[in-house]
């Protein structure tokens, strides 16, 4: 039982509360709707201040929820405006932190893996898988998530599978050769043995010749042999990225080293990857990927400094981390930078 008092309280709470969403649901489209390349650094630090004033929660989720409706239409969206799009959630993601990035990325790998089990038609998947190809492109998410989703894709392999298979490697096919050549070299394998036992199955061989050559160039770095690949706006826009983000952090230490699976049972297991993001559900799946993440980065300073925590009895990781980092910082910016790492 709630007496009356309290139940007029919580209804107005509420009432404010709907009023407050609706107001920042109403600036955060009215800035997503004005992005482009030359205002982006503007946008950009408007949402930044945004995300200061207003609860981490409610921003990504509002922020999540328009992207999501402005990016994953039934027709295909401009490759630009796209990358326009995801460059923002980069930004943010380098700038107010990963979780940003993460929250974003869960709803669309998740919407992903149900469009793909329901067979829909239009070109949802693909705005989609183009929205995860440039969060990889701007260093958002690791190239582990892309080569589960070519593997996931091959396994399956309809003439839907074969077209989105061409579709991601168009677009970060050359990046993953860069970061894990091996991995690519084993999936262009698969996919060669797959294509020959199904043979039969598809009426159309075009597309299948065509994946098939389009790997091949990319396992012998042909850029010539893949029709329409232009590298210049994604090279055009990271180099603004670089601009924009004020940490020295831009890099590899903030990718999301996280796996299909892992993204699309988060609501089960937790999410590790997120930082201070507590779990309070059944335990913890033990999950080695998990604990070697949560290993604290003390084996990259020198030994001396080592010996000196010992000395001075820092006798657990994150006092060692703590004391690590205060004495190898250049200045007091970049010994906050990697205190709050």
């Amino acid at each position: 039982y709630v007496p009356p008092q309290i139940r007029k309280v919580q209804e107005t709470v509420d009432d404010k509360k709907r009023e407050e969403l609706g107001r920042l649901k109403k600036m955060v489209n009215g800035l997503i709707n004005r992005l482009s390349e030359p205002n982006l650094s503007s946008i950009s630090g408007q949402m930044e201040e945004l995300y200061m004033a207003n609860s981490r929660k409610d921003m990504n989720d509002t922020l999540t929820d328009i992207l999501m409706n402005a990016c994953v239409t039934a027709v295909a969206m401009p490759a630009r405006l796209m990358m326009e799009h995801v460059l923002l959630v980069s930004i943010l993601h380098h700038n107010v932190g990963i979780e940003v990035g993460a929250h974003f990325l869960e709803a669309v790998v998740k919407k992903f893996d149900e469009l793909c089990k329901s067979d829909a038609e239009g070109k949802k998947c693909e705005n989609l898988l183009a929205l995860i190809a440039h969060l990889y492109n701007f260093h958002v998410v690791h190239c582990l998530l892309i080569f589960d989703i070519l593997k996931k894709l091959v396994s399956t392999f309809t003439e839907k599978e074969i077209e989105l298979i061409l579709f991601l490697l168009k677009n970060v096919g050359f990046s993953l050769r860069k970061d894990d050549a091996l991995a690519l070299k084993e999936l262009i394998t698969e996919a060669q043995r797959k294509a020959s036992t199904a043979e039969k199955k598809f009426q159309d061989q075009t597309r299948v010749r065509f994946m098939l050559e389009t790997m091949l160039a990319l396992r012998n770095n042909d850029m010539r042999k893949i029709p329409g690949y232009d590298p210049e706006p994604v090279e055009r826009l990271r180099k603004l990225q670089r601009a924009l983000v004020h940490s020295s952090g831009s890099g590899k230490d903030t990718q999301l080293r996280v796996s299909l699976e892992s993204l699309l049972s988060a609501d089960q297991v937790g999410r590790w990857w997120i930082i201070g993001s507590s779990w309070s559900g059944a335990p913890m799946i033990s999950d080695t990927k998990s604990q070697a993440q949560q290993k604290l980065h003390v084996g990259k300073v020198s030994s001396k400094i080592m010996e000196l925590a010992r000395k001075l009895r820092m006798n657990t990781d994150i006092r060692r981390s703590i004391f690590c980092v205060l004495m190898t910082s250049e200045d007091y910016m970049d010994a906050f930078e990697k205190l709050l790492k």
